[in-house]
């Protein structure tokens, strides 16, 4: 195997060969940029999945490594986002008590299971099955669990204990201890939470208006959740807050992520594998969707597949790293692509930066107080939530809106695990639905043109004597009877009919089930005296039907083109 063809497999050699100073320089700075931004995060997304906050860190070292060896997006920044660290909770505290070593090591197992279904994905080229998700259905279930996600930040907003996975559970158990309110905390988280808002929305262009390079105020703004979470520690720190009952994050032990190995428990895995091809679907989806959309922005290309092998490497290297799930995350692949990232070196970088973090600065966030991450979590996934996409959906298809409904729905009612369940079956449902009623149109010649259109949009001709349906999809088990239906209606509606053709320009493909509906189609109309002809077939089309001997009983022809069957056909009935 050539250099080439390991460059397929090892994206590095192929973005290595022409790594320069310029490109260095770029990495490094967008490194520095996003290693300001994940150190936040990355401890409140450890704290969302119930896990102890270093592990959030963790989960940001190893895997941003594997994931610029193996992945293919040049800006894709991977590590624990807020969507798969709430279906990580979901998941694991089914099985074990958040905080407890069996429920570690039930998040650890999580992760490797996750990378090698991932992996698994990628090596037998099944990336398209992601396809099956459709987008308004994803965008309705992230929609959700940042409204969920939001909900469960509010009890360390207001420093009092609430519990529940689903929407209704968190509100009833907030209201219910909203009289043990710890005001000092609430203050706290409230004013963080505004602040970062504006942070968000409001600094980035006040700077600029004072004068501010475009550059350096971006970098500014984008440390604004440092900026929160120096000062609140601060507070915390000199007023002894800890003492008026404000929760803080503690002692977080330093140094490098520790040697760690998932559980080989087959019951625990029988537990967990429903939870981790969830999670890889829903993160590689995620992930892909980014990637893809920053690549395009420099004419770049990503490989699904490859992607795939990325992400399961970075679980796995999650696994045995003391991590939990990880894949690309939306607002941190952002920053780090506006920062100027031009290779995947960037995210190594960042690793490097968020192992010195690790080591030298964890003891000094013990005063941090939980409403601050909380703060951190609500703002980044708040921006998540996109209502637009029920206005959209009930505009462009009653369908869709109905999927992303429903999506929504149960995913705020009955959990997240559920939500996206519901949502892929929601898919695939309206997938079977719309390729079993295909739309089918009946045709006529656009005058003094070689055109055929619907007859109910367009003045047409048509011939008594020939009807020609027009089927715009591919032809399989799911739709044959609702085209044999069609035609069976058409031809007893009309008496004085001598032709039927089947315009298959549409046509892809024609599965062995249809094959059959064919041959039956085309005995009964030769038994009523109607001839069967099909125009505008496409090649492969054409080797199947010749293939299995079709047209050596059909009773028509197969016309090149639809015009060429109007002619023929109407000289035929002429006579």
């Amino acid at each position: 195997m050539n250099t080439t063809q390991l460059a397929k497999y090892l994206p590095i050699l192929d973005w290595g060969r022409t790594y320069d100073r310029s490109a260095l320089t770029n990495d490094l700075v967008a490194a520095l940029i996003v290693t300001i931004m994940l150190i936040p995060q990355s401890l409140a997304y450890a704290l969302l999945a119930g896990l102890p906050p270093e592990m959030g860190l963790y989960a940001s070292m190893l895997p941003i490594i594997l994931y610029a060896i193996f992945g293919t997006s040049r800006a894709l920044a991977v590590g624990p986002v807020a969507v798969v660290s709430l279906l990580t909770v979901a998941a694991v505290s089914k099985i074990a008590v958040p905080g407890t070593s069996e429920y570690i090591a039930a998040a650890i197992t999580l992760a490797f299971l996750s990378g090698l279904i991932l992996l698994a994905l990628g090596v037998f080229r099944l990336g398209f099955l992601a396809n099956f998700l459709s987008h308004p259905v994803i965008a309705g279930f992230i929609t959700a669990t940042g409204i969920i996600i939001a909900a469960s930040q509010m009890k360390n907003i207001l420093g009092i204990d609430a519990h529940g996975h689903t929407l209704p559970d968190l509100i009833g158990s907030l209201a219910h201890n909203l009289s043990q309110v710890n005001w000092v905390t609430a203050v706290i988280g409230v004013l963080a939470t505004g602040f970062l808002f504006w942070v968000r929305k409001g600094l980035l262009p006040s700077l600029v208006g004072l004068g501010v390079a475009p550059r350096i105020a971006g970098i500014v703004a984008k440390a604004g959740p440092v900026a929160a979470i120096v000062v609140t520690t601060l507070i915390v720190w000199f007023f002894d807050l800890a003492e008026r009952g404000v929760q803080v994050v503690g002692d977080v032990p330093k140094g490098l992520p520790p040697l760690t190995m998932p559980s080989f428990s087959i019951d625990m895995w029988s537990n967990l594998i429903g939870a981790a091809v969830l999670i890889s679907v829903i993160g590689f989806v995620e992930s892909v969707s980014v990637a893809q959309t920053l690549a395009a922005k420099k004419r770049q290309r990503i490989n699904p597949d490859q992607e795939l092998i990325g992400l399961g490497a970075a679980n796995l290297g999650a696994s045995f790293t003391g991590g939990f799930p990880v894949t690309g995350g939306f607002s941190r692949s952002v920053v780090n692509y506006d920062a100027g990232a031009d290779t995947p070196a960037a995210g190594a970088y960042t690793a490097i930066g968020l192992a010195g973090a690790s080591l030298f600065l964890t003891p000094l966030i013990f005063h941090l107080p939980k409403a601050t991450l909380a703060a951190t979590i609500i703002v980044a996934v708040l921006s998540l939530v996109d209502f637009s996409i029920l206005k959209k959906t009930w505009s462009h298809s009653k369908a869709d809106f109905a999927a992303v409904a429903a999506t929504m729905t149960i995913t705020l009612l009955m959990g997240v695990e559920l939500g996206v369940t519901a949502g892929v079956s929601i898919s695939i449902l309206i997938h079977l639905y719309k390729t079993s009623r295909p739309h089918m149109a009946i045709v006529g010649q656009v005058p003094e043109t070689e055109h055929y259109r619907n007859v109910l949009r367009h003045n047409v001709l048509t011939d008594p004597t020939i009807l020609t349906i027009r089927v715009d999809e591919s032809l399989y088990f799911a739709n044959t009877r609702f085209l044999e239906d069609r035609i069976y209606d058409e031809v007893a509606e009309q008496p004085e009919l001598q032709h039927v053709v089947l315009m298959c320009s549409a046509v892809n493909t024609i599965d062995m089930s249809a094959l059959e509906s064919l041959e039956a189609i085309n005995e009964r109309l030769k038994a009523g005296g109607v001839t069967f002809h099909f125009s505008e077939v496409k090649g492969p089309v054409m080797d199947q039907l010749s293939a299995t001997g079709f047209l050596d009983v059909l009773s028509g022809e197969v016309f090149l083109s639809q015009h060429d069957a109007r002619t023929t056909l109407r000289v035929r009935s002429d006579l």
